[in-house]
């Protein structure tokens, strides 16, 4: 059945959606630009309400399977391809994508020009979009939708056994964060953020903040205990979590006009000069020129734009990354990010991790 994709910039891209597909959606459109990890990408949190363009043409040939899901069901608003496969190949699969998508009641289009949708948004910017059937409707909501931060919530829970405590604190944290964690054989306890008190009487030893929707001042009421958190438990900020420590030492973010999305951008680390090629998802970037008067430092920066990577904190051990070093889809350059990490937690509070 012929839908249309309607961006808010003006133009509509015609394809097809499925025979059942009846209705219009809204949210905010994406591009992504690898090859392969589109079920990460779907089960993400901080995808949440967008609509995700999958610019490499040919997306389900793998299927999906249980063991690659970034949490419990898709967090995607929809999906565009130019084609999804309805055969899949693979000794794990159970399901095809698009069987995927109509268990959860995802709509998704096919058919459709994704690399010229892409050009549209590198062009106009990220933007509000519409799905829908019959004739293109115009998208009347402005670009900022300005709904409050919403993930959803869990209880407080732990995770494996050692003798490090670390506490990941839930912004809509992907599980490759907390696989990654215990494969480094510690005890981790998941804090969703609207329970941080619950920090104070856990006896951790480090704190990870997880990555998220949105932006980041939505969250500007934690600020204040990130703060206090920061400086007394050895801390790493991933992706949300690095825009809000930034934002907690009175640095600021500036929203970016297409974001970083894929898995293969070029991050250098400015004290090593290695290079790694990273995962990223992020609409968000923290602004240089505001971190001159603050106690943090750049230490990682996009090769490509030279924008802010990553962070550390000259007298606290706090560090903060903007890519992904979980990975998950994407390459392992960057996985000794939470080596590093650990190394801190290990070392006496207080002390200078860098010189």
């Amino acid at each position: 059945m012929l839908g249309y994709v309607n961006l808010l910039s003006g133009p509509s891209f015609a394809g097809e959606v499925p025979e059942d597909f009846s209705h219009t959606i809204q949210g905010e459109i994406v591009f992504y630009t690898g090859m392969t990890g589109y079920q990460e990408v779907l089960t993400d949190p901080s995808y949440k309400n967008q609509i995700v363009v999958f610019t490499y043409p040919l997306i389900g040939n793998y299927g999906v399977n249980e063991a690659d899901h970034e949490s419990d069901r898709p967090q995607v608003s929809g999906v565009i391809m130019l084609h999804c496969a309805d055969a899949f190949y693979h000794h794990q699969a159970n399901c095809s994508l698009k069987t995927y998508l109509e268990k959860w009641n995802i709509p998704y289009m096919t058919g459709v020009d994704t690399r010229d949708v892409t050009q549209e948004i590198r062009d106009k910017g990220t933007q509000q979009a519409s799905i829908s059937s019959g004739r293109p409707e115009a998208v009347k909501q402005v670009e900022s939708i300005g709904t409050p931060y919403s993930v959803v919530q869990h209880e407080v829970k732990s995770y494996g056994e050692g003798g490090v405590h670390i506490g990941l604190i839930d912004f809509g944290y992907k599980d490759a964060i907390l696989q990654s964690l215990l494969a480094h054989h510690v005890r981790v306890t998941v804090i969703p953020f609207s329970q941080l008190d619950k920090a104070d009487v856990l006896s951790l030893d480090g704190l990870v903040l997880s990555n998220g929707p949105g932006d980041p001042k939505d969250l500007h009421a934690v600020l204040p205990k990130l703060k206090a958190l920061s400086e007394s438990t050895p801390t790493l900020g991933i992706c949300l979590g690095h825009q809000l420590i930034a934002l907690a030492y009175h640095g600021d973010t500036t929203k970016l006009t297409f974001g970083h999305r894929g898995a293969n951008h070029p991050v250098k680390d400015i004290e090593t000069g290695r290079v790694c090629i990273t995962s990223q998802n992020h609409n968000y970037d923290v602004a240089e020129s505001s971190l001159t008067n603050t106690e943090l430092k750049v230490r990682f920066r996009n090769v490509n734009d030279q924008s802010v990577e990553g962070l550390f904190h000259n007298d606290y051990p706090l560090m903060t990354v903007q890519f992904h070093p979980e990975a998950n889809p994407g390459p392992e350059d960057a996985g000794w990010i939470f080596d590093h990490f650990l190394h801190m937690v290990q070392s006496e509070k207080g002390e200078k991790i860098y010189a």
